[in-house]
């Protein structure tokens, strides 16, 4: 059975259709994945950041504490010796 020749050029404009459509949503779907990578590298980049940032607030913080425990052995000495 063959189709007549309405039939086919409707037929073929139904599959342009269809092709377009999955081309169309493919791309959609590949534009929404690149956007989200995107947006998990920018969170990852700050967060290394924030870390970053934290890792120095506590060395300087330790560096502190040191210097503090240094000065008060020290006057515990000189207290000693008197």
């Amino acid at each position: 059975m063959y189709l007549s020749e309405a039939e086919e050029i409707v037929a073929y404009i139904v599959c342009i259709a269809i092709i377009i459509g999955f081309v169309a949503t493919t791309y959609m779907e590949i534009k929404n994945t690149i956007a989200e990578e995107k947006q998990k590298q920018k969170e990852k980049n700050e967060n290394e950041t924030k870390i970053k940032i934290l890792i120095e607030y506590l060395n300087s913080k330790k560096k502190l504490i040191d210097s503090l425990v240094k000065v008060k052995k020290s006057i515990d000495k000189k207290e000693k010796n008197k």
